[in-house]
């Protein structure tokens, strides 16, 4: 992990913990897991205002580049649950594939169990959409 820990703003990670509450029910076992292993990383995250937070860290509103080690690569913006919308390439922060990047930095590799099993995660790139940035649950 680039920087030890999850890097969270201040702002989102209150929504996100407020959302990780709300979402308590799941029945899907890969959602659930996803959901736990995120409110685990959680736990020693590092909680930084605004302006410190690097720009390759992977927020509510960034568009990441993700690719495993198989060939397989995606483009997306990681948004709120209301927000998703995948025809649109929004993807929600409670998915596994929201989960899974949510707080980590460009060039991290995450071992993430997705509905095809665990693949190894790279973050190729991320970019900052903050034009678009809105806190709506």
């Amino acid at each position: 992990m680039k920087y030890g820990s999850l890097i969270l703003e201040k702002k989102e990670y209150i929504i996100l913990k407020r959302l990780l509450n709300l979402s308590a029910n799941y029945k899907e076992d890969t959602r659930k897991y996803s959901i736990k292993r995120l409110e685990a990383e959680l736990q020693n995250a590092v909680i930084h205002d605004d302006e410190l937070v690097p720009l390759d860290v992977v927020r509510f509103n960034s568009e990441i580049t993700v690719a495993t080690d198989d060939g397989w690569k995606n483009t997306f913006e990681l948004v709120t649950p209301n927000e998703k919308n995948y025809q649109n390439n929004k993807v929600s922060v409670l998915t596994p594939m929201g989960s899974a990047v949510m707080g980590y930095a460009q060039d991290d590799i995450i071992d993430w169990e997705f509905p095809g099993g665990i693949k190894k995660l790279r973050i190729v790139n991320v970019k900052q959409n903050k034009s678009n940035k809105h806190y709506q649950l």
